[in-house]
Order: structure tokens, then C-alpha cells, then sequence
């Protein structure tokens, strides 16, 4: 067999595995790369001076030693540390709407295996200087993303079809799930670049203040309303064939949860990492 040849068969075969990857992996990750960095940078933004201070020194030394460069590293742990990633891999979510959007920890978060608990440990850790420094800034990356997944609906959403992930979709003549929709089809629909979707985000007005402390977090409260937007009518569609109208209802709704999602996470660093 000539060179040519082998190589050709060596592309063709790459080709292969790489759609079969695309078409077989599980569409778990919340917001998708690009909501979850949007997040991070909203919350920069907004971080107190003693926040940033504490934020930058844990994150000294990181590959991109930003909020956003870190943003990620929850939902790459499956690949970059499989152990930590299968421990934590119930973090992500918590399947409220089963239950009209109620909260009983013992059923819904059982060892505190859910995302509501483990924002609020993570920060615990986040919190302590006395603890070290490595243990503290892997909490920071586990707040970051674990704050962003709590606002994206299926997180909340429905175990019986695992969050969205097997209510199977189609649009445009390629599937999909709901799941995968919410995560960045939404966003994606805007057909913007990031920057200018960052820009579009940030200028929508700054929710209020939550009523309750920001320490300890209102994970719960932010699940349960995440829950209440998955159980609208229309949010789940009649037809699995969705249609450019589903996408320009929701995709304000998507954009206004990673707003939110960026001010209740600023705020809660700003606490977590006040002078104590």
C-alpha cells in the first residue's frame, strides 16, 4: 500500500472517530463553553476590590488566571482527572421539577450530592483562609461553574428525562435534545460573536438584589427558580421539530439567566472573600 494511500486511510478513519465523538458524547454541560465564560466575566466585573485581590492571588500561575479562563475546569474533569470528575459529577444539577420545583434535601440531594449543596461547601472552603491554597482555588473553579449551572434550567429540570438530555429535538434538519438547546443553541441563535454577545448580555438592566444574605448562598432558591421556567408552558415543545420561533422566544429568557447567574456570583465572592 503506497504512502498516499495509508495516509488517506489514516484521515479517513481520524474522520471517524472524531463524528462518532460528536454524535455519542453525552450533552451534559450547562451554558456550554461560551455561557459559562460570559458568566465568569460578568461577575468580574462587579467584583469588589478585596474580592479581585484574593481572586487574582489564587489564581496566579493558571493557564488564563481569569475568572473566565477557569470557568470550564468543572465540566473538563470527565477528561483531565476522570476520578474527581465521576465524584463530582452529580454537582452539576438537581432534579426539582419532578416535584413542582420543591426542595427536600434527603430526596433531592442525598449526601449533598446536588448542585445547591455543593455551592454552598465549595464556598464554605472558598471562605476559609486558614485552609491551603490549592484546596481554596479549586473551590473558586468549582463555585465559578457550579453557579452557572444552577441558572441554567434543565439543571433543575426533570429527572425522568435526565434534564432534557433524552427529550430528543431537531432543527434545521439536525438533531439534538432540549438539553443541548439551553446549553448553547440559544445562545448560539443569536448569531453573534462572543464578544458581541458578552456586550448584549451586559447591557440588560442588573436584576435586584436578592432579599436573603448573600452568605450563606440561595443556591436553592436560584434551583427552584431555574425549575419554574422549565415547567412554562412551551418550554418543553409540543413537536420535537422545533421551529426559529422557539429560539426567539427563549433565547431572551437563556440571556437573562446568565445575567443573573453573573450578579448573584459576583456577590457571592464579594462575601466569601470580604476581610474577615
Amino acid at each position: 500500500m503506497s504512502g498516499k494511500v495509508v495516509d488517506m486511510a489514516r484521515f479517513f478513519f481520524a474522520s471517524l472517530v472524531f463524528l462518532s465523538a460528536l454524535t455519542t458524547a453525552p450533552a451534559a454541560f450547562a451554558w456550554g463553553p461560551v455561557g459559562h465564560r460570559m458568566v465568569a466575566e460578568l461577575a468580574a466585573d462587579d467584583l469588589s476590590p478585596a474580592a479581585r485581590k484574593q481572586v487574582d492571588a489564587l489564581l496566579q500561575g493558571e493557564a488564563d488566571p481569569t475568572l473566565a479562563g477557569i470557568a470550564n475546569w468543572a465540566d473538563n474533569l470527565r477528561e483531565n482527572d476522570p476520578d474527581l470528575g465521576k465524584r463530582s459529577a452529580r454537582w452539576h444539577f438537581v432534579n426539582l421539577a419532578d416535584h413542582d420545583c420543591a426542595y427536600d434535601p434527603p430526596r433531592d440531594c442525598p449526601d449533598g450530592n446536588c448542585v445547591i449543596d455543593a455551592i454552598r461547601t465549595q464556598t464554605e472552603i472558598l471562605a476559609n483562609t486558614k485552609l491551603p491554597r490549592e484546596q481554596r482555588l479549586q473551590a473558586l473553579k468549582f463555585v465559578v461553574h457550579f453557579v452557572g449551572d444552577a441558572h441554567q434550567p434543565m439543571h433543575a429540570g426533570f429527572a425522568r428525562d435526565k434534564g432534557g438530555n433524552d427529550f430528543q429535538t431537531s432543527y434545521q434538519e439536525k438533531g439534538g435534545n432540549l438539553h443541548r438547546v439551553w446549553d448553547s443553541g440559544l445562545l448560539a441563535s443569536a448569531g453573534l460573536d462572543d464578544a458581541a454577545l458578552l456586550a448584549q448580555v451586559a447591557a440588560l438592566p442588573a436584576p435586584p438584589a436578592d432579599r436573603s444574605p448573600a452568605l450563606p448562598p440561595a443556591a436553592a432558591d436560584w434551583a427552584r427558580q431555574s425549575c419554574q421556567i422549565v415547567l412554562r408552558p412551551g418550554v418543553y415543545p409540543p413537536r420535537a421539530t422545533l421551529e426559529t420561533s422557539y429560539y426567539d422566544t427563549y433565547r431572551p429568557l437563556a440571556e437573562q439567566q446568565i445575567r443573573l447567574a453573573g450578579v448573584r456570583l459576583a456577590r457571592l465572592l464579594n462575601a466569601a472573600l470580604a476581610p474577615h
